[in-house]
């Protein structure tokens, strides 16, 4: 399905193509870069290796693009917008496909993914016409010392060329949580998908293609980021840069100079349990939260801090919902799938090993087979194991048990990451203070920690990211005021 039908041009050979111009174009360079099946651990896919060339190709007609489409009226911009969701919505089968052989995101999971981006779509056209379809007037005459000589009218205007950069959990759905915002503000866009799922993330480029966006409004470039990719953050073209990941992000803020950042570098989400909290509740979203897509997200639950009186039945209850988890490929709709590549993988492992090392108790033997970990819970985890504070980004997760609310909050804070965390007790008094004392950018209240739905606000502190995320900020943030100042010759007064 994958390359075929509608999506027939944007492969040639082997070998899928990168998007510039309107057209789907083969790099000079003659290389391609491999995208590896996380299940079978074989080469799945190859993408094109843009080279420096063909990026500076794309930032100048980009610049021009944008130029042009900063002048439709912004009601146009929506409808094409509309059109590009339904398109997407409607081929979601061949790009969910991509999503279980390059990610091995489960086969539910990635239908979901693509018709959650439709979604995302459809919303941010209306939000922008809201957003941006209303200005500001002030007048002089309400700060000290002015008469009211001075009318001020202020809007919003584009800020120009977007470089969008998606992580590999979620190449379509975070890739269009850029695309749509920067494109109803009247932006062009440039795509870096990231390898293991850039062609789920072409083929939702074609979806933008076939909806009639103009020429060189969108492109998409794909290579390897040694290559390219200090080349495309650093380019004198990009007026923005909207990123999610890891570390690279943090290199990137360092070089990228005045260019506006909007960044989600990733997570130690923590989740508090108090001696009141309904323990069944918070055992399955413990579950879901640290396991769905085999924790390889940003908002998984990736630290337990648990109260010691209620501790044990609470590990007891996490563990008997672990042990119904099914593991193995993503055709099959397993919970537990492979995790993205072998560096992963051993990344994981490194971890584990560390608290076994260090005493902590297994609930689970440990299991891998290839890029596949068996689920596992981790109990009397303590503050010198690694497990504790860095991000295993896989279905491994630690428990530490407290004997205070301060000594989780403590451990919380501690973190050098701070994008969310979760607190469970039926006290709503104690479930605001600890709120409130948490340093991160989002808490949930008796629930798992998730980005969604996708017009919440979404920002982390510290080292999980710069600035904020959710449909309404992401729009704000990629436009910048515009004042219009009328200086009028005597003072006005309205019905004066």
């Amino acid at each position: 399905m994958a390359g075929n039908g509608v999506f027939a041009e944007i492969i040639d050979g082997d070998v899928f193509k990168y998007y510039c111009e309107g057209e789907w174009k083969k790099s000079t360079s003659g290389k391609s870069v491999p995208i590896i099946n996380p299940t079978t651990r074989k080469t799945q896919y190859k993408v094109q290796a843009c080279t420096q060339e063909e990026v500076n190709k794309v930032m100048e007609i980009s610049k021009a693009a944008q130029k042009s489409w900063a002048k439709t009226p912004l009601w146009k911009r929506a409808e094409l917008l509309h059109k590009a969701a339904a398109i997407l919505k409607e081929h979601k089968a061949p790009i969910a496909e991509c999503l279980v052989k390059e990610i091995a995101k489960p086969a539910k999971d990635a239908v979901t993914e693509v018709v959650r981006s439709g979604d995302l779509i459809s919303y941010t056209a209306e939000e922008g016409v809201r957003i941006l379809g209303e200005g500001k007037f002030l007048v002089s005459d309400s700060f000290p010392g002015n008469e009211r000589t001075k009318y001020c009218l202020t809007s919003k205007i584009p800020l120009g060329v977007i470089l969008a950069i998606p992580p590999f959990n979620y190449p379509v759905n975070l890739a269009v949580s850029k695309i749509a915002p920067a494109l109803i503000a009247g932006n062009s866009l440039v795509l870096k998908p990231p390898t293991q799922g850039a062609v789920a993330a072409l083929h939702m480029v074609h979806c933008f293609h076939l909806a009639g966006f103009p020429k060189g409004l969108i492109s998409c470039v794909t290579g390897k980021g040694s290559e390219i990719g200090d080349f495309l953050t650093m380019h004198p073209g990009v007026n923005c840069i909207s990123f999610t990941g890891g570390d690279t992000g943090v290199a990137i803020s360092k070089k990228a100079g005045m260019v506006p950042l909007q960044m989600e570098l990733g997570g130690k989400d923590a989740c508090i349990v108090l001696e009141d909290a309904d323990l069944d509740l918070a055992a399955g979203n413990i579950v879901k939260g640290g396991f769905s897509y085999s924790g390889q997200r940003c908002t998984a639950v990736k630290v337990v801090l648990v109260m010691e009186s209620v501790a044990d039945t609470l590990v007891e209850k996490v563990k008997a919902k672990v042990e119904k988890l099914t593991v193995g490929p993503p055709e099959d709709n397993c919970d537990i799938t492979p995790v993205v590549s072998e560096s992963s993988a051993n990344f994981i492992e490194g971890l584990v090993m560390d608290a076994k090392q260090k005493n902590a108790t297994f609930c689970q033997p440990y299991k891998r087979e290839g890029n596949l970990i068996w689920p596992l819970l981790l109990d009397n985890v303590r503050p010198d194991m690694r497990i504790a504070w860095e991000e295993p980004f896989g279905p491994v997760l630690p428990v530490i048990r407290i004997n205070s609310v301060e000594e989780g909050i403590h451990h919380c804070n501690a973190s050098n990451f701070g994008l969310q965390g979760c607190v469970f007790t039926k006290d709503i008094n104690k479930a605001i203070l600890i709120s409130d004392a948490m340093e991160t950018g989002t808490v949930q209240i008796n629930s798992a920690p998730a980005r969604g739905p996708d017009h919440f606000p979404f920002q982390g502190i510290k080292d999980s990211g710069i600035g904020s995320q959710g449909i309404t900020n992401s729009i704000n943030m990629m436009t910048k005021v515009k004042t219009t100042v009328i200086n009028l010759p005597t003072p006005s007064y309205t019905m004066g």
